[in-house]
């Protein structure tokens, strides 16, 4: 699928973030991390998946995430082709 991401340093930022204990900690930690830009566009590829899984239209999901079609296809070619990471998280929140 691309660029191979795991190494060592990924895996140490990896281990760094699994090592927060609650979303406090998870806020100080990606503002440091990450540009506000960076942040938002995190979390709109996170809320786009959410809305590819309870397949709304791109259409629907532009006009309220503000994403472009061309992130939209992407989250969606994640979804379809990727690791399956999105989903996992998402399961997991929907249980909570």
């Amino acid at each position: 699928m691309g660029k191979n991401i795991r190494n060592q340093e990924t895996d140490r930022l990896m281990d760094g973030i699994l090592l927060l204990q609650n979303r406090e900690e998870a806020y100080r930690f990606f503002e440091d991390l990450c540009t506000i830009n960076e942040m938002e566009s995190l979390s709109q590829r996170f809320e786009v998946a959410g809305m590819l899984r309870e397949e709304q239209t791109y259409h629907d999901i532009a006009e309220k995430t503000g994403a472009s079609t061309a992130t939209i296809s992407r989250v969606n070619r994640a979804l379809n082709y990727g690791d399956d990471g999105y989903d996992m998280v998402l399961k997991r929140l929907d249980q909570k």
